[in-house]
């Protein structure tokens, strides 16, 4: 484990469908917030909300971005997500691919950033 690695998140969210995902993630790989941004599709749910016991079909993203960029990275999914409170979370990678890595801080942090 190195120290460079732990600057590396892996950032998840949730949103309603597939093409909102879509939406998002090209617009964040554009904005250099993230390297890349993986849709896993179909996942239910399951929540309480208000009171009432939700059960939601949803569409997973998976993004990946250092924590340099996290602020600017959260600003943007809340700005683009129709939840009320949507599920922003980083999680720090604690080891990777060396090459990745390097590709992922190059993409993020060493680019003309908007």
């Amino acid at each position: 484990m190195t120290k460079r690695s732990l600057a590396h998140l892996a950032v998840l969210t949730t949103v309603p469908d597939q093409k909102l995902a879509a939406r998002m993630s090209k617009t964040l790989v554009s904005k250099r917030l993230v390297a890349c941004a993986t849709i896993i599709g179909k996942a239910q749910s399951f929540y309480e909300w208000k009171g009432k016991m939700v059960q939601d079909s949803e569409v997973l993203i998976i993004m990946k971005t250092t924590a340099r960029r996290y602020p600017a990275l959260e600003r943007a999914i809340k700005a683009l997500h129709p939840y009320e409170v949507p599920e922003i979370i980083g999680l720090s990678v604690k080891s990777g691919f060396a090459p990745y890595l390097a590709w992922i801080f190059t993409q993020v942090d060493q680019s003309k950033q908007n």
